[in-house]
């Protein structure tokens, strides 16, 4: 999941609109007197001036709701008198409209700020589901440093279904970066099956062929526990990693995943393809054989980093796909792991103008720790 990013204020509903927003408010009032006294008398800014209030509720908090209220209601009521005109049929009428738009502002306000505090509520048990399903990694394992972040499609949820994990286990240090149909709640519990199964095998099965197995078999026993589509379609794609014990070497098996990208100071991204593409997990049945994994040097100071399709299949405004080896040339070399998942992640958003629809998930190994002075991340 990354780092826990800042709260949010859920009885302020100012936090969800731009600063332009915020204004909308003010900028009616004004226009709404100015057009009252440079316009004849039979024309008036009222119209203005009443929605300004209810704007006011939508975009500020309510203290500043309350006091363009109460600001607009005097306002019109100067107004009237100024022009002569305070009486039932036409300034009385007019202070009643706004003053009615006034409570109207207020009472929206009230019920936005309800719905963020139910909001706010609802998407912190979400991540605290998240952080339980999907734990932070360690950031030290032996000869290697990590780091991970994760953004769900549905940002109000904070949950989906992309996955990863890293486990110091007898045969070294082994990794999962997975991604399973669809997004969402609906996949939380296939994460939550295949992060228990591969806690649990990869400390028994002796290479990354009988780890895939397992983690197929357990998900297919999760599928018949259900009906339908997912029994049918169902599928994750997986890529799972073995370190040596000294680090300089990786092996990987991959499942139907977007390959991993090897960051060195010295060369632009390479993605480690396998030799052998092959199925996802749960798909295994359909093919006669599954690959074997490959082997690649991480010499010090190289950062293996891993991803899921929503950093590779996320589109600009264009259609264009993201392409992590292009965009990434040249920015290194980083740090930490952290310095790179943290250009990536900037990056996608820029790529994106911030619009998700998939979930994404990195995950980042170094070999070692890098000189500082070596290795400063680009900006």
């Amino acid at each position: 999941m990354g780092r826990p990013g800042r709260p949010g204020r859920p009885g302020h509903s100012a936090d969800r609109w731009p600063v332009y927003a915020q204004w909308a408010p003010t900028t009616l009032i004004a226009a709404g007197v100015i057009f009252d006294l440079l316009t004849p008398i039979q024309y008036s800014g009222g119209p203005l001036v009443a929605v300004a209030c209810v704007a006011a509720g939508a975009t500020l908090p309510l203290r500043s709701t309350a006091a363009v209220c109460a600001f607009t209601s005097l306002a019109v009521l100067w107004l009237a008198f100024r022009h002569g005109l305070f009486g039932p049929e036409h300034g009385g009428a007019e202070v009643a409209n706004v003053v009615i738009a006034a409570l109207a502002g207020l009472e929206v306000n009230r019920v936005i700020r309800r719905y963020g505090r139910r909001l706010e509520a609802v998407s912190t048990v979400a991540e605290a589901a998240q952080r339980a399903v999907v734990p932070m990694p360690p950031e030290r394992i032996g000869p290697l440093t990590v780091a991970a972040v994760y953004r769900a499609a549905q940002s109000e949820a904070r949950i989906g279904g992309d996955a990863y994990a890293v486990e110091d286990t007898p045969y070294g240090v082994r990794l999962l970066i997975a991604d399973v149909r669809g997004k969402g709640l609906e996949a939380v519990g296939a994460v939550s099956v295949l992060l228990g199964a591969f806690r649990e095998a990869s400390q028994w099965s002796p290479d990354l062929g009988a780890l895939a197995g397992r983690l197929e078999q357990a998900l297919v026993r999760e599928a018949r526990r259900r009906n339908g589509e997912e029994l049918q379609e169902g599928f994750v794609t997986a890529l799972l990693g073995e370190f040596d014990p000294d680090g300089s070497t990786v092996r990987l098996l991959n499942r139907g995943h977007p390959a991993p990208y090897l960051l060195q100071a010295s060369a632009p991204p390479r993605p480690l393809d396998a030799s052998a593409p092959d199925l996802p997990l749960c798909l295994g049945p359909l093919g006669e054989e599954r690959s074997a994994p490959d082997s690649f040097a991480l010499p010090p100071g190289a950062t293996l980093l891993l991803v899921t399709d929503g950093v590779t299949e996320a589109r600009n405004k264009a259609g264009a796909f993201y392409d992590a080896r292009a965009r990434l040339t040249g920015r290194g070399p980083f740090a930490r792991p952290q310095d790179a998942v943290d250009t990536l992640m900037r990056d996608v958003e820029r790529w994106t103008s911030g619009r998700r629809a998939d979930d994404m998930a990195v995950l980042a190994v170094t070999h070692g720790t890098a000189c500082p002075e070596a290795f400063m991340p680009s900006h």
